[in-house]
């Protein structure tokens, strides 16, 4: 049996085939993952209910399973709906690069070649996704 905090076949099938410098969107609920998701990604729809799982939780999961080294965010229209950037900073390992983008920047990115896989949370809350760059394993 599997000792990974994520057991969830198809996620874990595209983790294992992304590489270094793959991106991992972690979506909120109301992400439009069936036109700004790149065509060949894995969309992976988590949610069975408001709420749950929240980005952060599957940030946290993600980080504990693969090495990430780059995260990136959408800059929020107003300074306090960026909380949620913030608990999703809090929950990879220091030393990641942080990076915020605008919207259009942000689509643009879930959009490129490089998206392996992308994760449909049930979190409601504005502004709350995340990419994650996967990295190398240290030797």
């Amino acid at each position: 049996m599997l000792t990974t905090p994520i057991i969830h076949p198809q996620v874990l099938s595209a983790l294992a085939s992304a590489g270094h410098k793959s991106l991992v969107v972690i979506a909120d609920a109301h992400f439009a993952a069936a036109t700004a998701i790149a065509d060949h990604a894995v969309v992976v729809h988590a949610a069975l209910q408001p709420g749950q799982p929240l980005v952060p939780e599957v940030v946290e999961l993600v980080a504990n399973t693969i090495m990430i080294e780059g995260l990136t965010t959408m800059q929020p229209s107003e300074p306090a709906l960026g909380a949620v950037a913030q608990q999703v900073a809090d929950k990879l390992p220091e030393g990641i690069e942080q990076t915020a983008v605008t919207r259009a920047e942000f689509t643009a990115l879930t959009r490129s070649a490089d998206v392996a896989l992308c994760i449909v949370t049930g979190d409601t809350r504005r502004f709350a996704n995340a990419i994650l760059r996967v990295g190398v394993t240290p030797s």
